[in-house]
């Protein structure tokens, strides 16, 4: 009698699994970032797995400081399931709040119907410029729409960091007799505005700007909508292949729904298949036939004047902050503290207190015309529209704030800086030209309301 092997639990069947489809050639591995060649490499490979409906590897956009094979060892070693049959291309997450990102498989079908989708909603097919990394899915989606529309894009060398006069330069290169398009995140968007009409009037006949990747300044949107730019507000995320969501309004064929706990629930032909690190993570499920995707971000879907719904996001639902016994939401207080005047940027976060158990912070990039901000001035703001309890109590003037990935906010950054700050204010630079010596920081008395 043949002796049986001992029964597995389905977690070591799992990985059993992704370690025999890990020794096969799955990974097409390709340098992202912004370099001219790797992106062209980039699109080539592009164009094979859309084109296919049953791609021979995944492509593997890759941070370009990575070997890839130092890229696909990282893969093999985080997954836990095999590559899912139809996988065109996997995108890591940028983990802003987490610090580890996920593995997420994309079909060809679902980043082409992304594409369709944004074609439909702005001016049709048109070229594009390339200013956001392409290991990440908003810089991996201007290439993809590039390769639908038949155009090549234009490539904004950022070797050196964003420079919003190169930009402008590769702007003057569109023909306006085909829409032209652009991706930015906030920060770059408020960069180009304190530039200067030199770098603003070139992307001026851009048919559309898209801002995402984190929340953008009400300020900062009216600013640039008054100087002309057609800028348009994105919501989604790798696993929805992009930005599925603009100025509110989902695209074409994408569906949104709010869940249990405030959640954004999002169904559509966009969807990613999964995660390869975490299958059991519950954020993709299926029902009567459809597949949601159940996000980490809190929102709200409003009717407005039109009769159209739209979609409001209130935060991420895992950074909440308690303090005082009150919980507090970041995205709730930044979207009050960013209608000040003097705010260009804000990140609020909270760093660990002795008496409030977490200190309400807001980290502030102060706009150029105004240098006078206080805490006492912020205060007022967010406790008259939310209440005292989510006032910030403390206030760290920063010259920029840390970012990761494509351009989010690295709120684990921000609050690693907001708390040596608060620590020692003193060795604080305090931002936007007030110079060092703490001036950057305020703190609300000790035992005050």
């Amino acid at each position: 009698m043949t002796s049986q092997p001992e029964p597995q639990s389905a977690e070591t069947e799992r990985v059993s699994d992704a370690g025999r489809s890990a020794t096969d050639p799955r990974f097409l591995p390709l340098r992202g970032g912004i370099g001219q060649e790797d992106v062209a490499a980039l699109l080539a490979a592009l164009r094979q797995v859309l084109g296919s409906a049953a791609a021979a590897q995944a492509v593997l956009p890759h941070a370009p400081e990575l070997s890839g094979s130092a890229a696909v060892d990282d893969v093999r070693a985080r997954m836990r399931v095999p590559v899912p049959a139809g996988t065109a291309v996997v995108l890591q997450t940028s983990g802003s709040t987490t610090g580890t990102g996920h593995l997420v498989a994309l079909t060809g079908d679902a980043l082409v119907a992304s594409a369709r989708a944004t074609e439909q909603r702005l001016a049709g097919p048109g070229r594009w410029l390339l200013a956001v990394p392409a290991h990440h899915v908003a810089g991996l989606q201007v290439l993809v729409r590039s390769v639908v529309a038949g155009t090549e894009p234009i490539v904004v060398d950022t070797a050196a960091g964003f420079d919003p006069h190169r930009l402008a330069a590769a702007a003057a290169r569109t023909d306006t007799a085909t829409p032209g398009y652009l991706s930015l995140v906030p920060t770059q968007l408020v960069r180009v505005l304190a530039a200067g009409e030199e770098a603003v009037a070139p992307l001026r006949h851009l048919a559309a700007i898209l801002v995402g990747g984190a929340a953008a300044s009400p300020h900062v949107l009216a600013q640039a909508r008054d100087a002309g730019l057609a800028v348009r507000t994105t919501y989604g995320m790798t696993e929805t292949g992009g930005g599925c969501v603009y100025d509110g309004v989902p695209l074409p064929g994408v569906r949104l729904r709010i869940g249990d706990g405030e959640r954004v629930e999002i169904s559509g032909p966009t969807l990613a298949l999964g995660y390869l690190d975490d299958p059991d993570s519950g954020a993709f499920a299926e029902e009567a036939g459809v597949r949601w995707l159940r996000t980490q971000d809190r929102g709200e879907l409003l009717t407005d004047e039109h009769a159209d719904v739209r979609l409001r996001v209130l935060g991420r639902a895992d950074e909440a902050i308690t303090t005082g016994g009150v919980t507090v939401s970041p995205t709730a207080v930044e979207r009050v503290v960013v209608e000040h005047p003097g705010v260009a940027e804000v990140a609020v976060v909270g760093v660990a207190d002795a008496e409030w158990g977490e200190l309400v912070t807001a980290v502030v990039v102060p706009s150029a015309a105004r240098a006078d901000l206080t805490l006492t001035q912020l205060r007022a703001l967010v406790t008259g529209r939310l209440g005292a309890a989510h006032a910030p109590r403390a206030l760290v003037l920063v010259r920029e704030l840390p970012l990761r990935g494509p351009g989010k906010v690295d709120r684990r950054g921000v609050a690693r800086v907001a708390a040596k700050a608060l620590e020692d204010p003193a060795s604080h630079d305090g931002g936007a030209d007030r110079g060092g010596g703490g001036r950057g920081v305020e703190r609300h008395a000790t035992g005050a309301s």
